[in-house]
C-alpha cells in the first residue's frame, strides 16, 4: 500500500509556471510507474503525463513540450512541472502509483490548479 500526497497547485496567471510534487510513503516507490491526471468542472479525469520505474516518459498530447514530469526514487517524489500554463490547464491535479505487477492503482486528494488573470 502506498500513499500519496500531492503539493504544489495554486493560482497562475497565463503564461506562467507552476510545479508539482507527490511525496510516496508506506511501499517500495520503485515498484511503481507514477502519473499525472487532471479532472476539470464537468469533464472526465484525463492522464496528463506518466514515467515508468526506469523514466521512460509519456505525454498527453495537450501538453507535450509544456510539461515535464519526473521523479526522484532516492525522495519518493514525483514532479510535474508546468510550463507555458493556458486557462484550459485548470484543473484538479491528481497523482497516481501503477504497481507493475499487480497494476494496483493508487491516489492522492488532488491539488487545484487554477490559470486565470
Amino acid at each position: 500500500q502506498v500513499q500519496l500526497v500531492e503539493s504544489g497547485g495554486g493560482l497562475v496567471q497565463p503564461g506562467g509556471s507552476l510545479r508539482l510534487s507527490c511525496a510516496a510513503s508506506g511501499s517500495t516507490f520503485n515498484r511503481y510507474a507514477m502519473g499525472w491526471y487532471r479532472q476539470a468542472p464537468g469533464r472526465q479525469r484525463e492522464l496528463v503525463a506518466t514515467i515508468t520505474s526506469s523514466a521512460s516518459t509519456n505525454y498527453a498530447a495537450s501538453v507535450k513540450g509544456r510539461f515535464t514530469i519526473s521523479r526522484d526514487n532516492a525522495k519518493n517524489t514525483v514532479y510535474l512541472q508546468m510550463n507555458s500554463l493556458k486557462p484550459e490547464d485548470t484543473a484538479v491535479y491528481y497523482c497516481n502509483a501503477d504497481h507493475l505487477v499487480s497494476h494496483r492503482m493508487h491516489w492522492g486528494q488532488g491539488t487545484q490548479v487554477t490559470v486565470s488573470s
